[in-house]
This record gives structure tokens, sequence and C-alpha cells, in this order.
């Protein structure tokens, strides 16, 4: 009689699941504030900066949408021990690639989002973005995803 052994999931896999879906709710929530209007997000920023933030085309707003979503549902699937945390991780990061690459060569930033913070933010979310997947990625290499 055998029984199949089941692995204990790493408590690192827990550990960064929590804090990335922590993480990719608030990009989710911010580009819920930032495209509803909420002027109570808004406030925070200039009117030049507003003003940017509503010249983006819809299809960068469309890529902006499948980076924050899929980054939550990476999180989420990730949680889940599921090997689709790696699809949805890489689907984030496509959307993540093609609308900040717009942003910083296609439009013209205010000088105020160029400073900073807010000039190392996105490289942040960038990189925080790609560790996920790689992290994902090697989990389902080694059969921790299913």
């Amino acid at each position: 009689m055998q029984e199949a052994v089941q692995a204990r999931t790493p408590v690192h896999v827990w550990i960064v699941g929590v804090l990335a879906t922590l993480w990719n709710a608030f990009g989710c929530y911010d580009y819920i504030m930032t495209q509803t209007n909420n002027e109570a997000h808004l406030a925070q920023f200039s009117a030049e900066e507003r003003a940017f933030f509503n010249s983006f085309p819809a299809w960068t707003e469309a890529f902006w949408a499948i980076g924050v979503w899929c980054a939550l549902l990476g999180s989420l699937l990730l949680l889940a021990r599921s090997r689709y945390a790696v699809h949805a991780f890489g689907a984030s990061l496509v959307g993540m690639v093609v609308g900040m690459a717009y942003q910083h060569l296609g439009m013209d930033i205010p000088a105020s989002l160029t400073t900073g913070v807010m000039a190392v933010m996105p490289w942040v979310i960038f990189a925080i973005g790609v560790a996920l997947f790689l992290y994902a990625r090697s989990l389902a290499a080694k059969g921790v995803l299913r």
C-alpha cells in the first residue's frame, strides 16, 4: 500500500504570496481610483500631473489594467499554488512593459514625475514584477506550483 506523500509548501511561498497580494492589490486600488477620478486619491497630484494621467490613450490604459489585474491574479494563484501564476505574472509584465514604454518614450512626462521617488517608482514596480515572474517560474519548475 503506497501513500502519496504530499510535499509541504515552503513557508516562503506564503510570505511572498501574501506580500505580493498586498502590493498588487494597491496597484489595483490606484488603477480604480485613477480611472474613476477619485478626488481624494488624486488630490495628492498637481493639475499638470492629473492632466498627464488623463491624457493616456485608451489602449495604454488597457495595458495598465492588464498589468495590475494580472499581477493580482498571479499573486492569488501563487497562494493557491497554481502553475498558472507564471502565466498571470507574464501577462502582467507585458502590460507593464507596453504601458511604461509608451509613457517614457511617447509622452511628455511632467518634470515633477521625473525626480525623486516618482522617478524611481516605475523601476521598482518593474523590478518587483520581474522578480515575481521569475519566482513563480522557479517554483513551477521545482514542482511546488501544480
